[in-house]
């Protein structure tokens, strides 16, 4: 669905690129994971499987490609393989292929609202029960393995018991964290996220390509928790990926990855600093980039996956499990939760915690992706108005599926080429265009609707990019954010918490997000400075729309030197 020439507005588009890229991979949607999941099967490993993750924008296509006998039939009863998985179980009675949680539309999480991410993960439950004959499971890959502990709230309401995160996350969030410097691709942690206990085992992988240390003592299941604007809290079971040796496995599988060399120093370095928990032993997923790259090769599913299963059973040190398998054996301590920094996988600029290659060129007078921002809150807080009114139409349906549509990451990860920068407006005019009639007489009860707040600098005081390397940043910071409501802004304020002091700032609206793709309706674009030196504090935004209707951001922190 995201290739530069697909059409967020046109979902019956095909063209000859689409047909190209589905045509070389017949294995890997068909074939190749129930090969991998039946080697384990044969090989008696009780506790083995994997995940996999399928948006159900995939799904259709597929689906689409069988229909209409596209790529020369290739995809005719593509998922008849893939069904078959599911009376394979391991000896806890889990599958053995995990269809992992998901957004539909491959969202990005951190950047949409609460009720959009519980829509994408409940529409993506149930074309995985349609297709695969089985239930989605109740563990969550956010899409880039993008996190923020915001989402937690709506991932509990969506009927998510745990979801996996970039370790190199876990690690960050530690005091003391030995930051890696340029090689590590991000700014230092910022302060206010470095919460967590130190760590005392660091350890500096030889034989892969590793930015910064990582602690083998945090490879482990653990509960992350979330504070919300009135003082409730929530949590959820958070499943590292293991960055660098996930990304060498990536790469190809057993060859590409020197298995029992590199997994032995993590094994070795638990020994030596005495840090082997039988109660919560240690455990990371080994994650790949999907179809792409050397995971997507029919040696990664085949030849490597008979290598590897030729070296576990040969090794004790090791065992291949399930998440699901995992977790029933070996429940995360409920007694402790901890914090997660913000930020995705290596391959998106590696995976930042402000979320950059989605705000690219944020720092111009005008930015492609902030458009696409401000244009989305805007149809966000339309259709959420709409639901608010319990409006039932065909107009309405197909604006909705336009909604879920332009939440597609892929439309800011590819920023600077036309056709993926407007796809956010083409959808959202479309939709605005299909149920003007239906907003005429609207009763407003919805709060306006927020989009989630950055920073810039990234850590004011702290240290900024410039010219390939670190400098210090300025110590004034400047939030920002965008806020539509169908009826009006009457007033929009940040609310600083230090301490027990509360201090009530207004925002400065700049009116809407001027853009360049000619935009039915934009988010107002508001913007505050925050107190310069004050440490670390917390903040939310609060914003009244002119019929009264009161809404409150997620609860962040930020700490400014």
């Amino acid at each position: 669905m995201h290739q530069p020439f697909y059409r967020a507005a046109d979902p019956s588009y095909w063209d000859g690129e689409k047909d190209s890229i589905f045509g070389t991979r017949g294995g890997n949607y068909t074939t190749f994971i129930p090969n991998a999941v039946n080697q384990y099967t044969s090989a008696n490993l009780p506790h083995a499987g994997l995940s996999t993750s399928w948006s159900g924008s995939l799904i259709e296509q597929l689906d689409r490609c069988a229909r209409e006998n596209l790529c020369g039939g290739r995809f005719s009863d593509w998922n008849d393989p893939l069904r078959s998985l599911a009376d394979q179980k391991t000896c806890l009675d889990n599958q053995r292929c995990s269809f992992t949680a998901f957004g539909y539309f491959h969202p990005l999480m951190p950047l949409i609202p609460e009720r959009d991410i519980i829509k994408q993960i409940q529409y993506h439950k149930q074309i995985i029960r349609k297709q695969f004959s089985c239930e989605a499971s109740d563990i969550l890959f956010p899409p880039e393995t993008a996190f923020h502990v915001r989402m937690i709230p709506a991932l509990i309401k969506s009927g998510i018991k745990a979801v996996i995160y970039d370790s190199i996350h876990r690690y960050r969030a530690c005091k003391e964290y030995p930051y890696g410097g340029i090689n590590e691709g991000m700014l230092p942690p910022n302060k206010a996220d470095m919460v967590n206990p130190q760590a005392s085992d660091w350890l500096q992988l030889q034989n892969v390509w590793a930015g910064s240390k990582i602690s083998p003592s945090l490879l482990k299941p653990e509960y992350i928790e979330y504070e919300d604007v009135d003082g409730k809290k929530y949590r959820i079971i958070g499943v590292p990926a293991e960055r660098y040796i996930g990304n060498e496995d990536a790469r190809g599988g057993f060859g590409a990855l020197q298995y029992e060399h590199v997994l032995g120093q993590v094994y070795d370095s638990l020994v030596a600093h005495n840090a082997f928990d039988p109660k919560h032993p240690p455990f990371f997923v080994l994650h790949s980039d999907g179809d792409n790259h050397g995971g997507g090769a029919d040696s990664y599913y085949n030849h490597n996956t008979s290598q590897l299963i030729n070296w576990i059973k040969d090794d004790p040190r090791f065992e291949l499990t399930t998440i699901e398998d995992y977790l029933d054996l070996f429940p995360p301590d409920d007694h402790s939760a901890i914090h997660i920094e913000p930020g995705s996988w290596s391959g998106a600029d590696n995976g930042d915690p402000q979320f950059k290659k989605w705000f690219s060129r944020y720092d111009l007078p005008y930015s492609p992706d902030l458009n696409s921002w401000a244009v989305l809150t805007a149809l966000q807080n339309t259709l959420h108005t709409l639901e608010d009114n319990n409006i039932s139409s065909e107009s309405y349906e197909m604006a909705q599926r336009l909604l879920v549509t332009a939440e597609t990451s892929c439309y800011w990860y590819w920023t600077g080429q036309e056709i993926w920068d407007r796809q956010v407006t083409d959808a959202a005019n479309l939709a605005h265009s299909r149920i003007a009639n239906e907003c005429m007489s609207l009763k407003d009860t919805t709060a306006p609707t927020i989009f989630a707040p950055w920073v810039t600098p990234e850590n004011p005081g702290g240290k900024m990019w410039g010219q390939g390397c670190l400098n210090d940043a300025p110590k004034q910071g400047v939030l920002h954010t965008f806020i539509y409501d169908i009826s009006g802004i009457d007033k929009a304020e940040l609310i600083i918490r230090s301490g027990s002091q509360e201090k009530v700032i207004p925002l400065q609206a700049h009116g809407p997000y001027k853009s360049e793709t000619g935009a039915l309706k934009t988010a107002e674009y508001f913007t505050a400075d925050l107190p310069e030196g004050i440490g670390t504090i917390r903040y939310f935004i609060r914003a009244i729309d002119k019929c009264g209707n009161k809404a409150v951001s997620s609860l962040e922190k930020i700490c400014l030197e």
